[in-house]
């Protein structure tokens, strides 16, 4: 891939496009018919919670860099996932 799609587009240089450059050629018109279908999707809230996990295992979710916690929740996750069938995220499922 050449250098333009390397990494995402910093807030600064979103903002310098103009609107005449870009392309809405393959982006489909919007009609009545989404917002009749549109859902209201509430954001995934966290809690701030303090726990204590060994050195080695907190090493290991940080050597790959940032977003550490993000990763020790999406196992955790998981784990709610596969004990529970359901998804931790809506509590839908089919139950223990």
């Amino acid at each position: 891939m050449s250098g333009c799609y390397d990494r995402p587009l910093t807030p600064e240089q979103i903002a310098a496009v103009k609107d005449e450059g870009i392309d809405f050629s393959d982006i489909p018109e919007l009609d009545e018919g989404f917002w009749e279908r549109a859902e209201l999707v509430e954001p995934d809230l966290t809690d701030q919670i303090t726990m204590r996990v060994k050195r080695s295992v907190l090493a290991y979710f940080k050597a790959p860099g940032k977003g550490y916690q993000t990763r020790m929740n999406r196992v955790l996750e998981s784990y709610v996932r596969h004990r529970t069938g359901e998804s931790a995220d809506t509590g839908k499922g089919a139950g223990r």
